[in-house]
């Protein structure tokens, strides 16, 4: 449901069901392309939005882009109901905020604001396998200028990982090569990736670097992004 600017998605929401929703293509279009990159078809018609966030698997899209969206998580106990932004939902490695006794409800998205973007992008060895890195991302796009640029990479650390550096070295600047290379250089400061069954550190790093210029060079409407 839409009001007051947000956009409610129930708990109970399936991933097939976000995907086919008009109302979250229309104002939520970063879900939309989400979708079709978690799992597979069976996994999808069953699998629900408030699970994936409660489970908090950190190579999972939909957190991420809950993050990204700057999202409220709204969760309930049996004598009351609070919201927690999407920022401070995720505490680690398949932990959340989440108390004992409280459940997902749903989750609040503010909608698309005139003139951003979003983009989703992963590197996964199979489709529907979890990603070895991935991002999202938001920003307003004036020419090929980004500003307030949101990034949130995932499958690189125990939670969704917002690249406050390398966003911030982003924003109010043209993407160029040498901007691109220079922003690549400020996200290492943002990323502490651990080793796991996909790779070490650095691989990591690189994979999230290549990403990070991908997604510029979308944003700008680049030759480098038609060719990627």
């Amino acid at each position: 449901s839409e009001a007051a600017g947000n956009v409610r998605v129930g708990a109970l929401t399936t991933h097939a069901e976000l995907g086919a929703s008009d109302l979250v293509r229309r104002h939520l279009p970063l879900l939309a392309e989400a979708v079709p990159l978690i799992a597979h078809p069976a996994i999808r018609n069953r699998g629900t939005l408030g699970g994936s966030l409660a489970y908090a698997d950190p190579a999972a899209e939909l957190p991420a882009c809950c993050v990204a969206l700057d999202a409220a998580i709204v969760v309930r106990s049996a004598s009351a109901e609070r919201r927690i932004p999407a920022r401070q939902f995720f505490t680690g490695l398949y932990a959340t905020a989440l108390a004992p006794n409280e459940l997902i409800a749903a989750v609040e998205f503010p909608v698309l604001r005139p003139g951003e973007r979003t983009a989703i992008l992963e590197i996964a060895r199979r489709s529907g396998d979890y990603a070895m890195a991935g991002v999202t991302a938001r920003a307003k796009i004036a020419g090929q200028t980004i500003v307030e640029p949101s990034l949130v990479f995932f499958g690189v650390g125990d939670r969704p990982v917002a690249a406050t550096k390398a966003a911030a070295f982003i924003a109010g600047k043209a993407v160029t090569p040498e901007y691109v290379a220079a922003a690549q250089t400020a996200l290492d400061a943002d990323l502490d990736p651990p080793a796991d069954q996909h790779g070490s550190p650095g691989m990591k790093r690189h994979l999230a670097r290549v990403l990070l210029a991908r997604v510029l060079h979308r944003f700008a409407g680049s030759e480098e992004a038609r060719a990627a």
